[in-house]
């Protein structure tokens, strides 16, 4: 898993190879066994769930870098 951000326990990993099941462009997210596809640039949840703040500190981090 080639993971790109850690963070207060939050783990940022961008897949290769993961055209099959997702075709627009996302990062994965875990934190303490939740895990969520995140679309890329908007930031919009495509699957599973994570904590709301979570979440957040992942946007405001993804801002100046991957999402911008």
């Amino acid at each position: 898993m080639p993971v790109i951000s850690m963070f207060y326990g939050i783990i940022v990993a961008l897949y290769f190879f993961d055209t099959g099941k997702h075709n627009r462009p996302h990062i994965h997210v875990k934190y303490q066994g939740e895990e969520a596809v995140v679309g890329i640039p908007d930031g919009d949840i495509i699957e599973g769930s994570i904590q709301k703040n979570r979440m957040k500190l992942v946007k405001r981090g993804s801002r100046s870098t991957v999402m911008s």
